[in-house]
């Protein structure tokens, strides 16, 4: 197996954008890119560039619907029906603009690219920052998501025989993924997200661990308003982290959405960037092969700055001793001078003990719910 860590990019996503007025920002992947060259993370012996390789509607279609694809492809020329609206396209959440389909094959082309390098042992880390499109179903449209490249990416190592775990630390439940394999314990979902509660989708509680053949394989932590990083934290290493060393896969698929940061528009938790390291840090720790992408993050600032210090985690560059930084989401702005990751955030606007009781019923269900299943004593 390679000792390489591949930054996966194209040119081809400076080409396309979402309309002005929808929070998705597709320049995040090519400011991203700009950051880790400048400050010297993506060249060296351990560590390469690769370009994205469109996908094909013959891989597309592994999982998404013809119909779907069919329609996805005629909207991105300007031509929506009423068969697409149905689907989900046309929305707020999934706008139409030129080249959408290209665009999210494009996208999907990363990940599936990056599965197949770690199959052939090109690769032991992989990071698609324009991946991560955890919402979309078969055959719809939904939270600015068109095509699954994590599902896509997934079937590629699971067709191969290897057992997954998808880790999603996005601010929003992974109900596509988790739809996908529901029946299935040859990929585990682990979820951490705020409650459906308050956000979108509305899915994604402790109850659902899967059926049939996947019962116990899904697994959903979440989380109150206002949770810090102590709490969140403490839900990984309690609840998420003994359920994928029991699970023992041989891949990783790690959704890193910076949705999750203080000061997103689009959600209410209270973290900094460094909850991302600490996580990034432990599941390299299990030693198996990681994929990573991206997904929300919608302070496009904080965003890129969570990633390059996601992506200098993989590569081994970030050490607790260069960790303070002066800009970031303590200070909304992107001085970057002192590096990449956040200051601690002091104030938790009175929550912590409130979200500290709740974490703590969320952790009992899982435990009592999954661990047993598992085989795992609490």
């Amino acid at each position: 197996m390679s000792s390489k860590v591949v930054f996966l990019y194209s040119p081809e996503f400076e080409q396309y954008n979402y309309p002005a007025e929808c929070p998705f920002n597709t320049r995040r992947a090519g400011l991203v890119r700009k950051t880790v060259m400048s400050m010297g993370f993506l060249t060296g012996p351990d560590r390469c560039e690769k370009s994205s390789v469109r996908a094909t509607r013959e891989e597309l279609e592994v999982f998404h619907a013809r119909k779907y694809l069919d329609a996805l492809e005629m909207t991105g020329r300007g031509d929506l029906d009423a068969e697409g609206l149905a689907m989900g396209l046309g929305t707020p959440d999934c706008p139409v603009f030129y080249g959408m389909y290209d665009y999210a094959s494009i996208a999907a082309g990363a990940s599936i690219t990056g599965a197949r390098m770690i199959l052939s042992g090109e690769a032991k880390m992989a990071f698609n920052p324009s991946g991560g499109y955890h919402h979309a179903g078969s055959n719809y449209a939904a939270g600015f998501c068109y095509i699954n490249d994590v599902v896509l990416a997934a079937m590629t190592l699971a067709n191969a025989g290897k057992r997954v775990v998808f880790v999603d630390l996005d601010v929003h439940h992974c109900d596509g993924v988790q739809s996908a394999f529901y029946w299935r314990k040859d990929v585990m979902t682990v979820s951490l997200h705020e409650s459906g509660k308050t956000l979108f989708p509305g899915t994604g509680f402790e109850n659902e661990i899967g059926e049939g053949d996947g019962r116990g394989y899904s697994v959903n932590i979440p989380l109150p308003v206002g949770t810090y990083d102590g709490a969140y934290l403490k839900s990984f290493r309690e609840a998420a982290l003994p359920l994928i060393r029991s699970y023992d896969p041989d891949v990783v698929i790690m959704e890193l959405g910076m949705d999750a940061l203080a000061g997103d528009p689009l959600a209410h938790l209270n973290l900094t960037n460094n909850v991302y390291a600490e996580i990034i840090g432990l599941v390299m720790n299990i030693g198996k092969p990681i994929l990573a992408t991206g997904g929300g993050g919608y302070n496009v600032d904080n965003t890129v700055r969570a990633w390059a210090l996601a992506w200098s985690v993989l590569c081994g560059d970030q050490t607790e001793e260069m960790s303070i930084g002066m800009g970031g989401i303590m200070l909304e702005n992107t001085d970057w001078a002192g590096g990449l990751r956040d200051r601690v955030l002091l104030s938790d606007a009175g929550r912590r003990g409130t979200v500290d009781a709740e974490i703590d019923v969320t952790i009992a269900r899982i435990k009592s719910t999954l661990f047993p299943i598992h085989g795992i004593s609490t």
